[in-house]
């Protein structure tokens, strides 16, 4: 998949909006809703009423992207419906875009190092 990877900044709005809105409305609605910069390189990520569509926002250093997905079977995992933002990390998101649970992604645990050989 084309997208973010590593230490990218990912914020859902978790209300639905309308999705006849383009990327000039949806960065419009970063800046008044989110109260954030559409320009700051963070992805924003936009749901729908219906649970199987979704669009993303981000500025890649020379324009505002656009991506819109809808899903044909199914539906995308989303949080809770209420005022405000949720911060997923990118390996979250990849999995919230190929329509898995992205709330069962969880950062890499530290291994320890033997002390000695066995």
């Amino acid at each position: 998949m084309i997208g973010p990877t590593g230490t990218v900044r990912v914020m859902v709005a978790t209300r639905p909006v309308d999705f006849r809105k383009g990327a000039e409305g949806l960065a419009a609605l970063v800046r008044e809703s989110i109260q954030a910069d559409p320009f700051s390189g963070a992805v924003y990520v936009f749901r729908a009423k219906r649970a199987d569509r979704v669009k993303l926002i981000y500025w890649d250093g020379t324009g505002v992207c656009l991506f819109a997905k809808r899903l044909e079977t199914g539906s995308f995992c989303w949080p809770n419906v209420q005022d405000g933002v949720i911060r997923l990390t990118a390996a979250q998101l990849s999995a919230l875009l190929e329509g898995l649970d992205w709330k069962r992604v969880h950062a890499a645990r530290e291994t320890p190092s033997p002390i000695q050989a066995s």
